[in-house]
């Protein structure tokens, strides 16, 4: 009951933007689940946090591409878990490996399988580091306290749009600029 409250609430918010991430992208580890993979078991039963699987489903409804980036050095029980809680299927592209380059292999390889730029991405993690590396390839990138939430969510597609109104003036001018330049080139001869 909980996760159908939070899908619908995700849905409402998410209809007050103009425009969506082409591709959400989630942390593992403290961000879906609050727990580290590799101090857990295969055979355990994992729980996400109380609004991450809502939130899940309505990207997913609303057509939103999604993806996991995670530094764990056990992928196999990562894997083992997305399956237990049945939302495996629901990523286009899991990148689960141990890495020492703050997410941004993640990304390169995400970027290759799914051909979404890097501006047109959301990204979800509890660490610094890597919101601060992910930043600096072109993706809005939020840091999470206590996993992915509606609060988490909102802020999210509030910075994203924000990112993409900024992006849009920036192509305008320079049309604007490159129209000036160029008609003031035929003008002269």
């Amino acid at each position: 009951m909980g996760d159908d409250r939070v899908k619908n609430e995700a849905m409402e918010t998410m209809s007050l933007f103009q425009v969506l991430p082409r591709l959400v992208v989630f942390d593992l580890d403290y961000t879906l689940w609050p727990f580290y993979c590799e101090c857990r078991s295969k055979r355990d039963m994992p729980s996400l946090y109380p609004n991450a699987k809502g939130i899940i489903y309505a990207l997913k409804d609303k057509g939103v591409d999604l993806a996991i980036a995670s530094r764990s050095p056990t992928p196999d029980i990562a894997n083992t878990f997305l399956q237990k809680l049945g939302i495996k299927s629901f990523f286009v592209a899991q990148e689960i490996f141990s890495s020492w380059t703050h997410k941004t292999d993640h990304f390169q390889k995400i970027k290759q399988k799914t051909g979404v730029p890097y501006n047109e991405m959301l990204f979800f993690d509890d660490e610094d580091r890597n919101i601060e590396a992910v930043s600096k390839m072109g993706v809005t990138s939020i840091l999470v306290g206590n996993g992915v939430n509606m609060g988490a969510l909102r802020q999210g597609l509030t910075e994203f749009s924000q990112n993409q109104s900024s992006l849009e003036k920036n192509k305008q001018r320079w049309r604007n600029f490159s129209q000036k330049s160029s008609s003031s080139g035929t003008e002269e001869q």
